[in-house]
């Protein structure tokens, strides 16, 4: 019974979302450096922000779990704007606490084999950028950031529905270019 109820309590959490305690990083805070296994097209290699940097933005979304509703839809829009953000010259990398196996799949599933998930199996990732999921700080909410090349965040979105995370973050990675005078 008592699995049941924290199954329960659980669930209504991964439902409710952050909530309104959610934190973030502020904008123009420098993005925290770090590097992950990841999987592209189900093949793994480390991805490492510091190297993705040295060739544009990076536009880093958190997710909570692979092949759930939500987080499915979210990557196959990532997917399907994978071309837009290259234009921009900006890189997409979605991070959750799933395990590595699960990512290959879903790297070649819902991502298209269009970008790179990456595995946050201990959470330092989900918590140097305060994402994570209300209490349940070990699994990340929805939040996206787009970081500039000079390693600054530059924008940040925290929201459970994952519909504007896309058009929001494409729109950010405009307004960078144009900042910068690179398109």
């Amino acid at each position: 019974m008592k699995q049941a109820i924290a199954a329960f309590s659980l669930g209504l959490s991964l439902l409710a979302g952050a909530g309104g305690a959610q934190a973030a990083l502020d904008v123009g805070t420098p993005a925290p450096d770090f590097t992950v296994q990841a999987a592209l097209a189900g093949k793994t290699f480390d991805f490492s922000l510091k190297e993705a940097l040295k060739n544009g933005p990076v536009v880093l979304y958190f997710y909570p779990a692979a092949f759930t509703k939500g987080c499915t839809i979210e990557a196959h829009t990532f997917a399907e704007a994978i071309d837009e953000y290259a234009y921009f010259g900006a890189t997409v990398i979605g991070l959750s606490s799933d395990n590595i196996d699960t990512l290959k799949d879903f790297s070649t599933g819902p991502c298209g084999s269009k970008f790179a998930v990456g595995a946050d199996t201990t959470g330092q990732v989900i918590k140097a950028y305060d994402a994570g999921l209300g209490t349940h700080t070990e699994r990340a909410a929805r939040m996206s950031y787009v970081i500039s090349p000079e390693g600054k965040i530059v924008y940040e979105y925290t929201a459970m529905d994952p519909d504007e995370h896309v058009s929001k973050t494409l729109q950010a990675v405009r307004d960078l270019a144009a900042q910068q005078g690179t398109k």
